[in-house]
């Protein structure tokens, strides 16, 4: 909820809509929530491997995806229970991957795979679906971790 009180201390009702890639699912479900009682009208999207979307209802084609810490493996996240979802967007490795060096590269933010990821996911949303609507999404992580894989690599 910290987050969530923060993002609406900032934003106000200003936000229209979240992505979020998700791990456990509890940054989606206390964002989401705060989110919505400040704004009803707030879509809540979250944001998962193009190739294990299973919380998408999408079959597994690569268990070996890039984006860390969400996925295959995120199925049964108790946090999800309950939790209305306005829609599921799936990024590919290389989407993430070229939207964290992006970050970095064009936004000084240096961040991980799953953080591109939230930000390629809001860039789609805001490209057809909601263009010209304010979206909040998180940089989860820093790519300090990141150094040793491709993603800083190439």
């Amino acid at each position: 909820m910290y987050t969530a009180k923060k993002l609406i201390k900032q934003a106000g009702t200003r936000v229209d809509a979240i992505c979020d890639f998700v791990g456990t699912g509890g940054s989606f479900l206390g964002i989401s929530k705060a989110l919505r009682q400040a704004n009803p009208k707030v879509l809540c999207f979250i944001v998962g491997p193009e190739s294990a979307a299973v919380l998408a209802g999408k079959r597994i084609t690569n268990p070996n995806h890039k984006i860390q810490g969400g996925g295959y493996s995120k199925k049964d996240s108790k946090f999800l229970k309950d939790v209305k979802v306005d829609g599921y967007i799936q990024i590919s490795n290389e989407e993430a991957i070229d939207m964290s060096r992006r970050l970095a590269r064009e936004e000084g933010i240096f961040a991980g795979f799953s953080s591109g990821a939230n930000v390629a996911a809001a860039l789609r949303l805001l490209e057809h679906k909601l263009e010209g609507k304010t979206i909040a999404c998180l940089i989860n992580d820093s790519g300090l971790k990141y150094l040793s894989t491709d993603l800083w690599q190439a």
